[in-house]
């Protein structure tokens, strides 16, 4: 009995040092193998190495045999590739709704998944700024408590936190307790959002997760979506996310543009190469979309000055107007 568990451990223990300890250009020969696992206290021979080696290539691992000047084996085949952990760890970084200290831990666990070369590589272009984060370490019990909410078509509640000014100068964060049914969870402009219904009114709102605390998961059913939105039988995040702007919710309508080509490129990233695209005149080009009429798609539009002009409809021109009014007023006095 005690052979098999020391035969069991040695296994583990080869897998442990090839996943850690080699690469294409770092293969380790039966001689190393061995020596690093009497290092660890487990004794074998060569024989015991190739029947260990072929077992775990039998179970589904790529390791690779080398021959030449640095003979040995490496493991080829890895769950992440060093570029796939740099674009996991550059959206943690970029997240302000993960705080300093997740953030760290979080590039750490990720730092895991490279083998100790690739590690040492990563650890001198991976880079923490002094961005802002956020200071909400409820934030992992909130995204799995609004999750199971969703899931469980029940009703949450949770204290949201907003920043108030007292004496008209000294920032103040007070605390509203809510209750919503919960829809979907959208990530946007570097935030985690729910999207999600007030019971005391007719639409959907949104909620930032960073800004919720003491999420607690109701017995009550939810209202459904349908009640509250166009969707009937299921929720279509990626649909909804489309014609939201700057997390803004409003009435769908459709919308012309009359656009500089100058700004092609930033229109596709809105709306996708999906869009039917029109010559307006030289150097301008004209589309319609359906998107919520809101003050996030003003602002969205309002960015790109005379190169975006609005068509239709008739209050979504009156919008920008007015904002324009406003920001005149502003300056003028």
């Amino acid at each position: 009995m005690s052979g098999k568990r020391n035969q069991k451990r040695r296994i583990l223990v080869l897998l442990e040092i090839l996943m850690n300890k080699t690469d294409e250009n770092h293969p380790l020969n039966a001689r190393e193998l061995i020596d690093l696992l009497a290092t660890r206290d487990i004794l074998c021979d060569r024989k015991t190495i190739y029947e260990d080696i072929e077992a775990l290539t039998l179970c589904g691992y790529d390791i690779v045999s080398t021959k030449g000047s640095k003979s040995g084996y490496f493991l080829s085949g890895r769950e992440f590739e060093l570029p796939e952990v740099a674009l996991l760890t550059d959206a943690v970084l970029a997240a302000d709704f993960i705080t300093h200290k997740k953030t760290n831990v979080l590039v750490k666990k990720l730092k895991g998944l490279l083998n100790e070369y690739q590690a040492d590589s990563f650890s001198s272009r991976t880079f923490i700024d002094n961005r802002n984060k956020g200071n909400n370490e409820e934030i992992y019990y909130s995204i799995d408590a609004v999750g199971r909410g969703i899931d469980e078509k029940k009703k949450i509640t949770f204290k949201y936190l907003r920043h108030t000014l007292t004496n008209g100068r000294t920032p103040e964060i007070n605390s509203k307790k809510m209750t919503v049914s919960p829809y979907a969870l959208i990530w946007a402009d570097d935030h985690y959002y729910l999207v999600c219904n007030n019971e005391k009114y007719n639409n959907l709102m949104h909620l930032r997760l960073d800004r919720m605390k003491s999420v607690t998961v109701t017995d009550e059913p939810f209202r459904h979506f349908s009640e509250v939105s166009e969707y009937k039988d299921e929720f279509n995040t990626a649909d909804y996310s489309e014609k939201v702007f700057n997390m803004f919710s409003g009435e769908e309508q459709e919308i012309v543009l009359d656009c500089s080509t100058d700004i092609l490129e930033q229109v596709i990233d809105r709306f996708s190469d999906k869009i039917f695209i029109r010559q307006s005149e030289k150097n301008r080009f004209k589309f319609s979309h359906k998107a919520c009429i809101s003050d996030g798609l003003v602002t969205w539009i309002m960015q790109f000055g005379k190169k975006m002009r609005v068509e239709a409809p008739e209050i979504l021109k009156e919008q920008i107007l007015a904002r324009t009014l406003e920001i005149e007023k502003l300056y003028k006095k």
